[in-house]
């Protein structure tokens, strides 16, 4: 496995060049100005999800709905890849709250009270009834079935510390501290992907694309072809980034941007 992930470093860090990228094209399409809020991103049903305050807030174009529960800290994370059941995670009470689309609240799991042995530090929404839970405690990735209050790990522990976490229904994916990017499906099978060139913020696509940002630069890393291409905007400044369905929101302290482009 060593010999393997030092060949794939040699042979990401020749293929994955910075000389010359190719160029991806971006049509803007719309904008709009946000004030005091942090832009989370967007789904396909055309909602916005913001924090502001501890407070999370969905958007439409004609209402707002927002959730707040001061008992329970910061909020870690929002997990939206399911619009009709919004995952709201709290790391310091280690506790999961499920909303439905008008953000009322349908379960509220304190994951010390049902299981005492997992403490969560990365949340995510997976297929048949489940979570996706990395225990901080054993290092594990395991599947939570919020139904019947039971886990099962699956995989071996992470043996590297981890720098950045995200998950669909079917996969959870890692990135750790040298960069190398891996999945693991929901029958316990890890995949290492690739070695990633350095990031500042990251957004995973799939096991084949994710987008990068590296010095007020946005790439589009394709792992099959192991190609980088540098995204073509004309903002050159901006926090973070957002894309779905061939749409990238580009956002800043005041507003948001939109642009629409196919990634190849």
């Amino acid at each position: 496995m060593m010999k393997n992930t030092i060949y794939l470093i040699l042979l990401v860090i020749s293929a994955y060049g910075f000389g010359q990228n190719p160029k991806l094209e971006t049509t803007a399409i719309s904008s709009e100005t946000v004030e005091d809020k942090i832009y989370i991103g967007f789904d396909g049903l055309g909602n916005n999800y913001y924090l502001k305050n501890n407070v999370f807030i969905k958007q439409d174009q004609s209402q707002t709905w927002e959730y707040k529960n001061v008992a329970l800290g910061k909020i870690t994370s929002v997990d939206y890849v399911n619009p009709l059941k919004i995952v709201v995670f709290y790391e310091d009470f280690n506790t999961i709250i499920m909303l439905d689309n008008q953000l009322n609240e349908i379960q509220k799991l304190n994951l010390f009270e049902i299981d005492n042995t997992i403490s969560a530090s990365k949340i995510g929404m997976a297929s048949q009834n489940q979570f996706w839970i990395y225990n901080a405690l054993t290092q594990q990735v395991l599947l939570f079935d919020y139904l019947k209050n039971i886990s099962k790990n699956i995989g071996n522990p992470i043996p590297e510390n981890i720098k950045y976490t995200q998950s669909d229904f079917n996969n959870f994916y890692w990135i750790d501290e040298i960069n190398n990017w891996y999945a693991i499906d929901i029958f316990g099978k890890v995949t290492l992907l690739a070695n990633i060139p350095p990031f500042e913020k990251i957004q995973i696509i799939d096991r084949e694309k994710l987008l990068f940002l590296k010095d007020n630069t946005l790439y589009c890393l394709n792992n099959q072809s192991k190609t980088v291409f540098e995204i073509d905007i004309v903002e050159k400044s901006f926090q973070n980034f957002y894309y779905k369905d061939q749409i990238l929101a580009i956002f800043t302290n005041q507003q948001i941007k939109n642009f629409k482009i196919k990634l190849p």
